[in-house]
């Protein structure tokens, strides 16, 4: 692919992010330069034949002029492919479907506390918008002491600098380190997959933004839900729709407060990022999230036991080998690397993979630019309800009720944290198909490169992946 680079693409009032995990360039910030989405091999064979490719998607695939499949089911009132561009004119954003009421409690959370007012969040009561928090405030020292009094060690393992797997051939080489974005290493702590074979853990990242409405009443409308990891600064600019979200009965979890890659920063930097947002997201949904994604995939074992330390579970996006992850790329489209042909034939193999590994999966999607939702909501939504896939979001696809996924609600029954050592992330959990005798699946994790529960030990998909890694 092209080389990833921060944009001065974005919308008025929203923020400019790096390149998705596929961006890769020896120039690039991206910290995740040797992964890739899936790509297609197959075209309009691809299901039916089960041909299947771990390879790289290229310029071409990436920035592919047409699809290499046929639509068969698309949203009547898509906006057709060919508009769906960086240089598209916008369309008017529609409303929230609703507006929660002040004091309301969420229907879908036993025990769930009185919604606060969003009118009460002023953005001077938080750090600047968009940029690293100073580490020096009251809160995060508050949040620094607890880290240290966690119990969890935090390795002592170097900061890697911008530019990704070549820039830090040391580091990505170092899989003791187990650095996801260049090994592909998980350890037992993090989710990479729903552990059900054909259920999707349906994930948006980087919002709320103008156009999560549209998303939401398209959900809504299908009786769809799913997870919202959420940026902080977007919590403070969009706290009415970050409350919609959240009492429509989708999971709301934490995506960093500036969306920085968290192995560049220092652990106080790193803990600022995640307390911060886990603040807002209290202040305006009244419960604190307990799952966390690291922007970019961007993980080692330092920000990896940081954040558990924090209470975050971290959760990734299912991967295949090295090189190739379920990511869509459908965040390089407002940046003008990726088209949206390009996107759905990502997406194409995606569902071929999907239908061939033994596990459920995760997809990384975005909602915060037009033409992620655009392509969400017009085509690939439409898609995966015609296949027969179980689409829930994340902590669902655990087997855990809903409550599970705040602080405040979780009794720790189901989902102790994944700081006591006891995390239950494999099928067969309460309530699960497996537990109830519904259905004969596993009860392990299998697939390729995925983790297994119950160990501390670290897979990496091979050593001649990471080193080969260290040369795309």
């Amino acid at each position: 692919m092209l080389a990833g680079a921060i944009f001065a693409l974005s919308l008025t009032g929203l923020p400019v992010y790096g390149q998705s995990s596929s961006a890769s360039s020896s120039s690039s910030p991206a910290s995740s330069v040797a992964v890739t989405s899936v790509a297609v091999s197959s075209g309009a064979s691809a299901v039916s034949s089960g041909a299947t490719s771990s390879a790289a998607v290229s310029s071409s695939n990436t920035e592919a002029t047409a699809l290499t499949f046929s639509l068969t089911v698309t949203n009547p009132t898509a906006v057709p492919l060919a508009s769906i561009t960086a240089n598209e004119t916008s369309l008017p954003t529609i409303p929230l479907p609703s507006t929660a009421t002040p004091g309301a409690t969420n229907t879908f959370i036993s025990g769930a506390p009185a919604l606060p007012n969003p009118t009460s969040i002023v953005s001077s009561n938080y750090p600047t918008m968009d940029k690293v928090p100073p580490t020096d405030s009251d809160e995060v020292q508050q949040w620094i002491a607890e880290v240290a009094a966690s119990g969890i060690t935090i390795p002592n393992i170097t900061q890697t600098v911008l530019g990704g797997c070549p820039a830090n051939a040391e580091a990505a080489a170092d899989t003791s380190r187990c650095w996801w974005s260049c090994t592909g290493c998980v350890r037992d702590t993090d989710v990479q997959e729903c552990p059900d074979k054909l259920t999707w853990g349906l994930t948006y990242d980087d919002g709320p933004s103008f156009y999560t409405p549209n998303l939401l009443t398209y959900l809504t409308a299908n009786e769809l839900h799913a997870t919202f990891f959420c940026v902080g600064s977007r919590g403070v600019q969009f706290p009415a729709t970050l409350q919609e979200e959240f009492m429509a009965g989708h999971q709301v979890a934490v995506h960093t407060w500036s969306h920085p890659y968290l192995t560049t920063l220092t652990n106080e930097q790193i803990i600022a990022e995640l307390g911060w947002t886990k603040k807002i997201m209290k202040d305006v949904t009244g419960v604190t999230p307990n799952m966390m994604r690291p922007p970019y995939g961007d993980i080692d074992d330092r920000v990896r036991n940081i954040s558990i330390a924090m209470g975050l579970t971290p959760v990734m996006w299912t991967r295949m080998n090295a090189t190739a992850t379920f990511d869509t790329d459908d965040f390089d489209v407002h940046g003008g690397l990726a088209s949206s042909y390009g996107v759905l034939n990502n997406w194409e193999n995606i569902i071929t993979h999907a239908n061939e590994i033994d596990t459920g999966f995760i997809v990384l999607e975005h909602d915060l630019f037009e033409e992620t939702v655009q392509l969400a909501t017009g085509y690939i939504l439409p898609s995966a309800m015609n296949q027969s896939f179980d689409i829930k979001p994340v902590i669902s696809c655990l087997n855990k009720p809903m409550s599970d996924a705040y602080i405040e609600t979780n009794d720790n029954s189901t989902n102790p944290p994944a700081a006591s050592g006891a995390v239950t992330l494999s099928s067969g959990a309460p309530g699960s198909a497996s537990a109830t005798g519904a259905a004969s699946n596993s009860n392990s994790n299998s697939g390729v490169g995925l983790k297994v529960s119950g160990t501390s030990t670290a897979f990496t998909l091979s050593g001649i992946f990471a080193l080969v890694a260290l040369f795309l």
